[in-house]
Parts: structure tokens; sequence; C-alpha cells
């Protein structure tokens, strides 16, 4: 691993001469350019004179403070700028990672912390300067007839929450997976007033509530032996903005009490300190299970559920949006053609036709895999879709909206024996019955029936 700090330029504004000594001679023997300052005045003239790519500074000086150099917005974007503080300062550092500070570090510390908490924030730098270009590549989140009423739901949320401002209620997502629930939630985020705030994310499914405890309400210094120092948590981290917990079921229920309390009474308590910090976090949670039916197997808290259980969104299923399905998988089909550099293809009716029928059990993701792997491999032969007409599916998809007939043409015939199947099976095979479902005679039920039995018979 490439040492981190090696050709930097780094400002160290420090008034303690020793602890000056020991950063200085450290990063120097690491191979960075280092300029030592005992007061905000002189940073702030070495800073008008230099560019820094790192900058370390105290927070209480004999002329000030230097977080007001992050308020004042002396260094520019491309530094990196930490916080240096005392056991007792960790509130005035919080405010200092408001401002724009990656990172804060508590003294006494030792001087090899700072590569590895240095390549850390290069790292969540480069996540948020990709996260900030994915956005701005992302297209609109599609809606469509089928999501209208969701669309008005959400707009009466953003409308509710513009008119509170702060304290805003949490939003509980349902939907299977791959529906867009962590689109749905940027969708909240962005159209909210907090939309210049933080947006955090965490799945709650990719770690054990070990991890989770310290990942959402942080830790102090020693709190447990890889804890060798103090962090704060993601709830802290979204304060002022939004924490989205993907996957919300998968906490345990220790871990839903805590989750609880720190929504009810917008405190944080890091793991091992003696006093909660407030939060002003705004809660999005999803999940593609039925809370409802984990209550009652002991698995969720009811009163979590009912604490979350406010603005409540429910996502249908892709099979369940008719003919928005074709919009959208066009509307993806183009994305993937423009990242790939190629010419939108058309997708032909037979294509169409068996998009409908497919049962999209991965839903829209599923279906934005579909599109690209179509795009990549299959070219204009890819785009009808022939495999996703296998297991009969696309015979039943005349009974829906949104159907066209495919190229390859249509049977009526065997569209009519599949509606009589279904009537005698609805019947539960009483014949007469199944005829007054259909309208028809009980002859004509018979005839269907008997050409149907006698077609698998002989194996056509």
């Amino acid at each position: 691993m490439a040492n981190p700090l090696r050709g930097l330029n780094v400002l160290l504004l420090d008034d303690e001469v020793l602890l000056r000594k020991r950063l200085a001679g450290f990063m120097e023997k690491e191979g960075a350019e280092v300029t030592v300052v005992g007061t905000v005045a002189a940073a702030r003239q070495a800073a008008r004179g230099m560019s820094f790519d790192v900058a370390l500074l105290d927070v209480n000086l004999p002329d000030g403070r230097g977080t007001d150099l992050l308020r004042e917005k002396v260094f520019p974007g491309t530094t990196t700028v930490f916080v240096i503080t005392s056991e007792g300062g960790v509130a005035g550092a919080v405010e200092a990672l408001r401002a724009g500070a990656a990172d804060y570090l508590v003294k006494p510390f030792d001087p090899e912390e700072l590569p590895v908490r240095l390549a850390q924030a290069r790292r969540g730098a480069q996540a948020k300067r990709a996260d900030e270009f994915r956005r701005g590549q992302e297209a609109e989140l599609f809606f469509g007839d089928s999501l209208a009423g969701v669309r008005e739901q959400l707009e009466k949320i953003a409308a509710a929450d513009r008119r509170l401002g702060t304290n805003l209620p949490p939003v509980l997502i349902e939907g299977e997976t791959g529906t867009g629930k962590t689109a749905i939630a940027r969708w909240i985020h962005r159209h909210g007033p907090r939309a210049d705030g933080p947006l955090v994310e965490l799945n709650c499914s990719a770690m054990p509530d070990t991890l989770a405890e310290a990942e959402l309400f942080g830790h102090e210094r020693g709190a447990f032996t890889d804890a060798h120092a103090a962090r704060i948590g993601l709830m802290e981290a979204a304060d002022g903005g939004s924490l989205f917990l993907d996957e919300l079921p998968s906490l345990g229920l220790s871990l839903q009490a805590k989750l609880l309390t720190a929504i009810e009474d917008r405190l944080v308590r890091r793991v091992g300190a003696s006093r909660p910090v407030a939060v002003d976090a705004r809660i999005i949670a999803a999940t593609n299970a039925d809370l409802g039916a984990l209550v009652s197997t002991g698995k969720f808290r009811e009163d979590l559920l009912h604490r979350l259980d406010l603005f409540r969104l429910r996502l249908p299923p892709l099979r369940e949006r008719g003919g928005d399905i074709v919009v959208l998988a066009e509307k993806l089909l183009a994305r993937a053609a423009a990242r790939y550099g190629q010419k939108v293809p058309t997708i032909p009716l037979e294509g169409r036709a068996r998009l409908l029928a497919h049962r999209w059990p991965g839903n829209v993701r599923e279906l934005a895999h579909e599109m690209e792997r179509a795009l990549v491999f299959g070219g204009e032969r890819g785009l009808a879709f022939s495999h996703l007409g296998q297991g009969g599916d696309l015979h039943d998809e005349w009974m829906r909206a949104g159907f066209v007939f495919p190229e390859s043409g249509f049977s009526l015939e065997t569209a009519i024996d599949r509606l009589v199947e279904r009537a005698v099976r609805q019947a539960d095979g009483n014949v007469s019955a199944a005829a007054r479902l259909l309208g028809v005679s009980r002859d004509v039920v018979r005839y269907r029936v008997k050409g149907v039995r006698e077609a698998q018979q002989s194996g056509e």
C-alpha cells in the first residue's frame, strides 16, 4: 500500500510545541512537506499564500478557534481537513465535521494513526465524488401510470416536510427486492428541505449487530478492542440530513430498541460514552418483509413498527405495473446505450410481449440487467427476449393490459383452450359450472377439454 503522506503539502496548526514537533517530525519522515504555525492568523496567512493537500487544525488557540478557518472557507475543496481536539472537545469536533472537516483526532493520539485516517478520508472523498457523479448521471425516477399513487404520496410528504423543516417524521418504504426502494429514499431526500444535507445509507443486512451498533451510534476511544480512536456514528453523520436504513428487519431486537429510543428522543449514545448527543436525522426505513407478520412472530418490535408507520409507501412489484414495464425497459435500454456509446435499438413487438409476460422476480433491478445484457450480447436479435417466453407465460399474456401481438403470430385456438382450462380448474373440475363461467354450453367445454387431452396423449 502506498504511503498516503508521501509528497503531500501539509499545514499543521497547533500551539503545543511538543505535539507540533512530534507530528511534524513523523510526517516529514513519511515524505510530507510540513508548514507549522501556532496561531489562527498565521494559518490564515499561510493558506492564502500556498495550496495545501492536508490541514491539521487544533480547536483552541491563543487568538481564536481553528474551526473558524472552516467557516471562513479558507481552504479549497481539495484540502483534506482534520481537527485536533482534547478529550472534552468532541462536541466541537462534530461541529467541525458539519462545517466540512474530514475527520477529527482526539489528544493524545499516536502520530501513526494519521496515515490510516488520511487514507480513510480519501476513500470517503472518492466515494462521495463518485456518488455525486452518479447522481448527476442518474435519470429522473420513472413513475409512470402505475406509480401515480406513489408519486402523489411522495409529493404530500415533501410538502409536509417543507412545512416542518426540522424534526421530520420517519418514512417506511415497503416493497420486494429490486422494486426501487433506494431510489425512492433518494427522491425523498433530494426533494425535501434537507437536500443540501447529507444522505447516509446503511444496508442493515450487511453487518452483524455487534458492528451495526458502533456503526449506527459511534463509539468512544477504548470502547472495545479495536476502538483506537473515537468515531461518530452514521446517525450523527446524518445530522441535518437523512439516514436510509435498508433491510431494517435485519437488525436484532436489542438494537431495534436502541434505534427506537434514538428516534423518539433524538439522542444517540456512542458505545462507551456516558452522555448522549443530540441528533436531528430524518429516518427512512425500507423492508422487503411484512413487518406486521414479523411482529406476530416476535422478530420485530411492535413499538418500533408503530413509530415508523406514519408515512408508509408501498412499491408494487414490476409484474403489477402493466404497460409501464415496456416504457421503463426503453428508458433503461437508452441509459445503457448511452453508457456503452451505442445507438439505442428498438424493442420489437415480440420482445415487448415477452417483457410484459415475464414475472420479474428481481423487479426493476432484473429488468435493468436484462436490458444491459441484451444490448451488449444480443444486439437486435437479443431484444426479442425469446428466453423470457419459456414456461408458457407468453401464452397467457394476452389476458393482461398492454399486450401486443408477437410478430411470430398468435394462436387463437390455444388461447381458447387455455381459457377453458382455467375455467374448469376454477370450477374444481365441474364442467357445468365451468360452462356457466364461460357463458357457453357444456358441450363446448367437453369438446375443448377432450381435444387438449388427446393432444397431450399424442405428444403434440
